[in-house]
């Protein structure tokens, strides 16, 4: 071995190549994690079927673009077939780059439709400055895209809302509205005309971060809601983050039990029968429930214990 051969920089060519061989291999990686939770949501939840035209509503978010990135790709594999069809609400925010999205759509060549309406104007007008317009905002372009959707002749909308946009939709619920709620992966519209599905409800945020990045999908900020600093869905998704670093697997547990539901141990009265409720005499098959062990006392992985005192 030559001098030369020790004193070899570290993004000597062969260096270079393993680690660019490493990162295609992540990225691989990253994307069939996204190909089968995506797969798995939509099989779990009868999301979409044969026939099928799916409006994929894409904001110029990281999210909205995974989700058409993905579902173009599933519909290669699937066994049923099924359409897509890319709507983009032009709302009219100053500076919105109106030319990114068309541009985009064109290079896939995928079908789309950009919708504008000026909803900017109207929330600015009705909303005072300082406060939340994320509400009006969702309304007006909720009702714009059922109407798309009828218009295109979509049977399915589907929306770019990930596993996290769920857990702080739950706990902005639990604690400002007083209520355990959280955000379907699939619901039908209250004029049970539209089905709208969230094939991303088993993905991280994380994951479509990373995924932006490596497709370098043309991001386009939101200048009307993105630039609210105090709104409290930011305040959650800090808390959820500083959990997930402190206490591994809390995270995901919480999100397990939402399709974990034991009625009987809640207090919803409307949900379960406790009034007509009574001792009948015939053993429960489960065993004894009403005093179940805490959770705690038989830790589950990537759990704490707690420590005696």
């Amino acid at each position: 071995m030559n001098e030369a051969t020790l004193t070899r920089p570290a993004d000597a060519p062969d260096a270079v190549d393993k680690k660019a061989e490493k990162q295609a291999y992540e990225n691989n990686k990253l994307h069939k994690r996204l190909c089968r939770l995506v797969g798995q949501a939509i099989g779990d939840f009868n999301m979409i079927e044969d026939g099928d035209k799916v409006m994929v509503c894409l904001s110029g978010g990281k999210d909205s673009y995974a989700l058409l990135d993905i579902l173009m790709t599933l519909r290669e594999r699937a066994p049923i077939k099924f359409d897509i069809v890319a709507v983009n609400l032009d709302q009219k925010q100053p500076n919105f780059p109106a030319d990114v999205l068309p541009a985009y759509l064109d290079k896939l060549g995928i079908p789309y439709h950009i919708e504008n309406q000026d909803t900017y104007s109207i929330v600015k007008r009705l909303i005072p400055e300082g406060k939340t317009t994320c509400s009006l905002c969702s309304r007006l372009r909720r009702g714009i895209l059922y109407r798309v959707a009828d218009e295109l002749g979509c049977t399915k909308i589907a929306l770019g809302h990930h596993r996290d946009d769920i857990l702080e939709t739950f706990f902005l619920n639990m604690f400002f509205g007083a209520k355990i709620k959280g955000m379907p992966a699939k619901l039908v519209s209250d004029d049970g005309k539209h089905v709208v599905i969230r094939p991303l409800a088993y993905v991280k945020e994380a994951d479509t971060e990373r995924y932006a990045e490596v497709k370098q999908f043309p991001i386009i900020p939101c200048d009307l809601c993105g630039s609210q600093e105090n709104l409290q869905r930011k305040q959650i998704k800090a808390m959820l983050r500083d959990w997930e670093k402190k206490y591994p697997g809390r995270v995901e547990n919480i999100f397990s039990s939402l399709s974990t539901v034991v009625p009987s141990h809640l207090m919803d009265r409307d949900m379960f029968g406790f009034q007509d409720l009574k001792a009948d005499g015939v053993a429960n098959p489960a065993g004894d429930i009403a005093f179940d062990e805490e959770p705690c006392s038989t830790p589950a992985t990537g759990t704490i214990p707690l420590q005696p005192l």
